[in-house]
């Protein structure tokens, strides 16, 4: 289908500079490669290109989850792509999932559980902090996604209010402070992922764990490296995002 006014694409210049742009007709978008004029893209195929008005090509494609990640609007720091799908993995999250998201900050997190879950699941994202919720709101509204979610302003002291949820994500200053609570909301062989970036954390999460009915308990951390695509200089890039976070996963069960 041809691209319209009012969708969101994203361009894509050759020498790796990147936008999303939402079609506007008679709107013009300032590159340090030229102007590109957004009547020039309505009409066109995502796959095609327009040439900005010095001439140079941008690439036509669709928006992506990953895009929409890193050009977020954000306040807070993000859980790494290259987390992120490692954690929806191993939550096992599927369609028609009900999931818990504590810890809300941009809306990454509760966007890629979102997606996953689909029309027929739910994801209910806790949050303290007004300015938080209202940034997520608006970024999940742009994303088309906030219809699968539910958004809750509170503490998770006092607990949940769902029960028998699939999966918790809890991504708190203090995880081990929950886990109780975590243990109540999650279903029988119900799965929780905790992240944190120091091993302070991760080892009081682990000591808390240890006392409460869960099992296949693990530790991860993630090393990424990426690699030039040259076929003639084929080399790692000179730079890598290594330690992000660390992060626990188990499972619950009924062992009274």
């Amino acid at each position: 289908m041809p691209i319209q006014y009012g969708d969101r694409v994203y361009i894509y210049i050759d020498d790796g500079k990147d936008y999303i742009l939402t079609i506007q007709e008679g709107k013009e978008f300032s590159t340090h490669k030229g102007n590109i004029l957004h009547d020039d893209i309505a009409g066109k195929n995502y796959g095609e290109y327009v040439l900005t008005t010095k001439g140079n090509k941008v690439y036509l494609l669709p928006v992506g989850i990953i895009e929409n990640i890193y050009h977020m609007r954000r306040s807070s720091q993000i859980v790494y792509p290259k987390d992120l799908g490692f954690i929806l993995l191993m939550l096992d999250i599927k369609e028609g999932d009900r999931l818990i998201d504590v810890g809300l900050g941009s809306g990454s997190m509760t966007a890629a559980m979102a997606r996953l879950v689909g029309h027929t699941g739910r994801v209910y994202a806790y949050e303290k902090r007004e300015d938080m919720i209202s940034l997520a709101i608006q970024n999940l509204t742009i994303w088309k996604l906030i219809d699968r979610v539910t958004i809750k302003q509170r503490d998770i002291e006092i607990g949940f209010d769902e029960k028998d949820i699939n999966a918790i994500f809890l991504d708190v200053p203090q995880p081990w402070d929950y886990l109780k609570q975590c243990w109540e909301a999650l279903a029988g062989g119900g799965r929780l992922g905790i992240i944190s970036p120091t091993a302070g954390q991760i080892m009081e999460s682990l000591r808390c764990l240890s006392k409460l009915p869960f099992i296949m308990v693990e530790v991860w951390e993630n090393l990424f490296r990426q690699y030039k695509p040259d076929p003639y200089t084929f080399r790692p890039y000179d730079r890598m995002v290594a330690h992000t976070t660390y992060m626990i996963f188990a499972r619950k069960v009924n062992d009274n």
